[in-house]
């Protein structure tokens, strides 16, 4: 599967690294892009990996995301 999320708070690439490596460490996300000026996220993931998952773990660590 893979989806774009809007997260309003990045601000800087240190967020973009941030945020690739939490959701890297989740088992079955096989890529995180991210684009600072949009501030959009593109996750692709196989099973176990879960939607849900990927959306907790961004707010866990103070990015909550909207669906776009």
């Amino acid at each position: 599967m893979k989806k774009d999320y809007y997260i309003p708070n990045i601000s800087c690439k240190h967020c973009i690294m941030t945020i690739t490596r939490e959701l890297q460490d989740l088992v079955g996300v096989t890529s995180v892009e991210g684009d600072v000026s949009t501030k959009h996220v593109k996750v692709t993931w196989n099973e176990p990996a879960t939607e849900s998952q990927i959306l907790d773990t961004l707010d866990e660590i103070g990015y909550p995301a909207e669906n776009i």
